[in-house]
């Protein structure tokens, strides 16, 4: 069974900084993509940034490129997202989220996602 425990978030002020990380645990944790999706008040799930399994390859969406970096610790097998310059447009509940198999692009179709921790950016 994967479990997806996240860290961090809480509450921030426009061009503040914030990080979250997320630790899977579970079968082959070291061989799953991963990534994080946010969700604002009334509004779909959206994507945010996915890495590969070693690390080496990212995707962002653009409303969030150049601001936020993904990484990850293969060996703690925890990812990253460190957030910069936020805005309160990203303001939301941020879901980590793993898959064995998919893609970087189909980040919100993986099969595991944890509870989610509150972001909130104020102006």
């Amino acid at each position: 069974q994967v479990q997806l425990l996240e860290t961090g978030g809480g509450s921030a002020q426009t061009g503040d900084s914030l990080s979250l990380s997320c630790t899977l645990s579970g079968r082959s944790p070291g061989w799953y993509a991963m990534g994080w999706i946010r969700q604002a008040p009334g509004k779909e799930h959206e994507y945010v940034a996915a890495i590969n399994a070693d690390g080496r390859r990212t995707n962002y969406s653009e409303s969030v490129k150049g601001r936020f970096t993904i990484s990850r610790d293969t060996a703690k097998n925890t990812v990253f997202l460190q957030m910069n310059n936020l805005k309160p447009e990203d303001t939301a509940v941020y879901y980590c989220a793993a898959d064995y198999i998919k893609g970087l692009r189909s980040l919100l179709q993986y099969d595991h996602r944890g509870q989610g921790t509150q972001v909130t950016v104020s102006s």
